[in-house]
């Protein structure tokens, strides 16, 4: 089944609302300089969102006081109920604190004349060991074709678009709904054919637009299942500019919930915990199972940092090191060409 996320359902509209002001007005104060630091949407959203959590467990039980007089015992009373109460895992509360942290920071620094005496105290108070409470999915390759053909077998042409657009890709899952039927088509083929180079789609970065960057996909393992959502598409006067549309509003892509809902579906089939993000490391996984050297994987995802690629390879250390020895000692690696990946 997927993989259990603690969902914040500590705040509401009613609750924040008597928040105390000065704690709102504060908040309001540091999203408007992460905007002013030109700080993605979705950043901003998230500094808020773990904000306002830590400002309604104030409101219920630290008497609603003002950050700026919270004491390091407040600190460890907050973390205690977020780990003993709430039941957030040491990643979740490694991560509000941060989020506190980095209000604290902006108070010290920036409103120092306001607050002259205030220090940041978050970071006094010991986090706990930053243990992996989810035990990660590794898929391969043929289980994931095992996938795409049983929803080829049943009609499910455009989840089975979805999942292999996202195995050719290695795009996010927010990304593959930014995609336009447009981005993969003929002239779009590069590569003697062998990939397409999209135009260019917003992915993870900074600022209100994040980075902006043209994506690759291999064309021979992808077209099939693309082709088919698109007669599936033609056949039933589906008409989008988006690979993905809403059903409900064609003129707009379809919502990540959608994406979600599927990947509680595919986990029931595969009797495994299925996310998107495995098919991105399974991606990365096969071409370093192909030969393909990092650097060349580095600019096919788009990474700034080579050093992403070991990260995202799930390949053991036994099969990597077999690449390069056998029973005569030192070998070539086999380059598979992009074809049979």
């Amino acid at each position: 089944m997927p993989r259990k996320t603690k969902h914040n359902t500590i705040t509401s509209p009613e609750l924040l609302a008597k928040v105390n002001p000065e704690n709102t007005a504060l908040l309001n104060d540091f999203l408007d300089y992460l905007r002013s630091t030109d700080k993605s949407a979705g950043t901003i959203a998230a500094y808020e969102s773990d904000i306002e959590i830590a400002f309604v467990w104030c409101l219920q039980h630290n008497e609603n006081r003002f950050f700026v007089d919270w004491t390091k015992r407040q600190i460890v009373q907050y973390q205690n109920w977020l780990i003993n109460e709430n039941g957030n895992s040491p990643a979740r509360v490694r991560r509000l604190k941060a989020s506190l942290s980095s209000m604290a920071n902006f108070t010290e620094s920036i409103l120092d004349d306001e607050f002259p005496n205030f220090r940041n105290i978050i970071n006094k108070v010991e986090s706990p060991i930053n243990q992996p409470v989810r035990e990660k999915t590794i898929f391969t390759s043929s289980q994931i074709v095992g996938l795409l053909e049983y929803l080829t077998e049943r009609g499910a042409y455009e989840k089975a678009c979805a999942v292999a657009l996202a195995l050719y890709s290695g795009r996010r899952k927010a990304e593959l709904l930014r995609f336009r039927v447009s981005d993969f088509t003929d002239d779009r083929l590069v590569c003697g054919g062998s990939l397409y180079k999209t135009g260019k789609i917003k992915t993870k970065g900074r600022g209100a637009q994040g980075k902006m960057l043209e994506c690759f996909c291999l064309a021979k393992q992808f077209k099939p299942y693309l082709d088919r959502w698109l007669e599936y598409r033609e056949r039933n006067g589906i008409e989008s500019e988006w690979l993905f549309p809403s059903k409900e509003d064609p003129s707009v892509p379809l919502g990540i919930a959608t994406l979600n809902s599927w990947a509680m579906s595919f986990s029931r089939y595969l009797d495994m915990d299925f996310y998107w993000h495995s098919l991105r490391h399974l991606c990365v996984s096969d071409f370093k199972r192909a030969g393909i050297p990092d650097t060349v994987i580095q600019q096919y995802i788009g990474w700034e940092d080579i050093s992403m690629v070991p990260v995202y390879s799930d390949l053991q250390a036994d099969e990597q090191l077999s690449m390069y020895f056998n029973e005569d000692g030192i070998v070539k690696p086999e380059q598979k060409d992009l074809s049979e990946i």
